[in-house]
C-alpha cells in the first residue's frame, strides 16, 4: 500500500554548536509509514519544500518492503528569481557532524521515468557547511550529486584560489593528469570542481568547467551511473578541508569511483561549526513532475558500515 506522508514541522535552520564529537550511526530503510527514530531524518517544512511530495511506498524498493518516493512539482510564480522547488530530507540539527570530522554516508537511489533532459539545474544529494547570520553571501555545497541535460555528475566546491601560471585550459570538462576541471567563480569567492560524471557526458555542460586546477586532485575512474529506472548504491566519505587537507571518497555499487583530495569546502567568516547532509530532488523553478526513489540510508563512522570490507582496505 502506498501512503502519503503528512508534512511535519521539525528542526531549525539556525546552526547549533556543541554537537556530538563523533558520528553516531543513523539508519533508515523506510520500512514504515514515517521516518525511523533511528534514522535521524525529517522533512523540512517551508515554501520551497511545499513543492514536494513524500511517499513511503512498497511497490518500488531496493531491499525490504519499503522505499521512499520523493517528487517535486511546479511551484514558483512566473518571473520569480531565486525560487527553487524541493523535496529534501534532512538530518536533524542536533545530530550534525563537526566540519573537521570525517563521516560515511550511504543510500540507494533510482530515477523515475521520464528523466528530465533539459539544460537545467537538478540536485539529488548535497553536503553543506552551516551558514550563520554573520556570513557574507551564499555558499554552495562542498559536495553535490547533480544532473543537467540528463547527465549525472558530481562536484566539489571550495574557496576561490587563483590558478598557477602554468594552469592549462580544460577541453570539454577534461584536464591533463594531475589537474581537475574547474569553474572559477571569483565573484562569489568560490570555485566548483568537476570530480565524476556519467558516460553520456554532454558538451552542453563541459564548457562551464573551462579551466584546470591542481588545488583539488581526483583519482579513480570518476565514473557515475547514467540516470535511469535502475537502482544504484552510493557511498560517500566526507572530510572537508578548506585549507588543503580535505578528502572525499565516492563509491558506486560497492566500488570506489573517485577519491578527491585537497581544498574542499569553505572557510569564511560567519560559517558554522558543522557539516550537514540532505537528499532528495531539488531544482530551479521547472515544468512537470520530477520523481526519485531512495532506500537504505545510513550514516556511520566506519567504511565497513557502508561498503564491503574488502573495498575498504587501503582507504585513508
Amino acid at each position: 500500500m502506498i501512503t502519503a506522508l503528512v508534512l511535519v514541522l521539525a528542526g531549525t535552520t539556525a546552526p547549533q554548536t556543541g554537537q556530538a564529537s563523533e558520528p553516531s550511526t543513523l539508519q533508515d530503510g523506510f520500512e514504515a509509514q514515517d521516518f525511523s527514530p533511528e534514522g535521524g531524518l525529517y522533512y523540512r517544512d517551508n515554501f520551497e519544500q511545499s513543492a514536494g511530495e513524500v511517499v513511503f511506498q512498497s511497490e518500488i524498493t531496493r531491499a525490504g518492503r519499503g522505499a521512499l518516493q520523493l517528487s517535486v512539482r511546479p511551484l514558483c510564480p512566473a518571473g520569480a528569481e531565486g525560487c527553487s522547488e524541493r523535496a529534501e530530507i534532512w538530518e536533524r540539527t542536533a545530530l550534525r557532524i563537526p566540519y573537521d570530522k570525517g563521516v560515511w554516508y550511504g543510500f540507494s537511489m533510482r530515477f523515475a521515468e521520464p528523466v528530465p533532459q533539459d539544460d537545467h539545474r537538478y540536485v539529488m544529494a548535497q553536503w553543506k557547511r552551516e551558514i550563520g547570520p554573520e556570513a557574507d553571501g551564499d555558499f554552495s555545497p562542498f559536495l553535490a550529486l547533480r544532473m543537467r541535460s540528463g547527465v549525472v555528475f558530481a562536484t566539489v566546491e571550495t574557496n576561490f584560489l587563483a590558478l598557477p601560471p602554468d594552469a592549462p585550459p580544460a577541453a570539454n570538462g577534461r584536464c591533463p593528469a594531475g589537474w581537475s576541471p574547474v569553474w572559477l567563480r571569483p565573484e562569489t569567492r568560490q570555485m566548483r570542481v568537476l570530480v565524476a560524471h556519467a558516460p553520456n557526458w554532454s558538451d552542453r555542460i563541459g564548457p562551464e568547467f573551462d579551466r584546470c586546477t591542481n588545488a583539488v586532485r581526483v583519482t579513480g575512474p570518476r565514473a557515475l551511473p547514467e540516470a535511469g529506472p535502475s537502482w544504484h548504491d552510493y557511498g560517500f566519505y566526507t572530510l572537508p578541508g578548506p585549507r588543503g587537507g580535505g578528502m572525499i571518497h565516492i563509491a558506486v555499487d560497492g566500488a570506489i569511483a573517485a577519491t578527491i583530495r585537497g581544498h574542499i569546502g569553505h572557510d569564511d567568516h560567519g560559517l558554522g561549526e558543522n557539516q550537514y547532509f540532505k537528499f532528495g530532488p531539488y531544482r530551479d523553478a521547472g515544468a512537470g513532475k520530477w520523481t526519485l526513489f531512495y532506500d537504505n540510508f545510513i550514516r556511520a563512522a566506519t567504511c565497513e558500515a557502508v561498503l564491503p570490507k574488502a573495498r575498504c582496505e587501503g582507504l585513508e
